[in-house]
């Protein structure tokens, strides 16, 4: 299944979550396994050669995409969450939204200096989340090999804010 096949399982939903906004809903695709195991499998021959140890799945739909390519490569899987969400002791960092500050935190062990790590989710748009997950790569002596999305929004600033970083992506609008 080729990522315009893939593509074709990705509905749009106008005005969600709110007016203006059109929504990349990717339940279809998870809906149909060997489209999902297609695009899973696309991911990662595409980070196969990245050398990564580790990737980091961002909250929610991330951990999808992340566990299913942690999987696939043999990879550990982290988890970035919310503020207040992880049991242990976190690293945290906040970043901007249009209407705010948000946060997102990993538990303190799971990066290591020197460690190369995947940093995914399901869409970039403007780049906020993924560029606050690289952020705590980098504070804590790591590097990011790559950040990696099923979708990519080219139309938004996403790939601006992540500069010069390696990104991955399956489909773009």
């Amino acid at each position: 299944m080729t990522p315009a096949e893939i593509k074709t399982l990705i509905a749009d939903v106008p005005d969600f979550p709110k007016p203006g906004i059109v929504f990349k809903d990717i339940t279809p695709l998870l809906e149909n396994p060997a489209a999902f195991r297609a695009a899973i499998e696309q991911l990662a021959q595409r980070c196969e050669e990245l050398q990564a140890d580790s990737i980091l799945a961002i909250e929610s739909r991330g951990f999808i995409f992340g566990a299913a390519l942690a999987q696939r490569l043999a990879l550990p899987l982290e988890l970035v969450r919310k503020r207040g969400k992880l049991p242990r002791r976190s690293l945290s960092v906040s970043y901007e939204l249009e209407y705010g500050v948000d946060h997102l935190e990993i538990h303190e062990d799971a990066l290591k200096r020197g460690g190369r790590y995947l940093i995914v989710d399901d869409v970039i748009a403007t780049g906020g989340t993924a560029a606050a997950v690289a952020e705590l790569v980098t504070r804590q002596g790591g590097e990011v090999a790559a950040c990696v999305f099923l979708i990519e929004l080219t139309f938004l600033p996403g790939r601006a804010k992540l500069g010069d970083r390696k990104i991955v992506s399956l489909i773009s609008y």
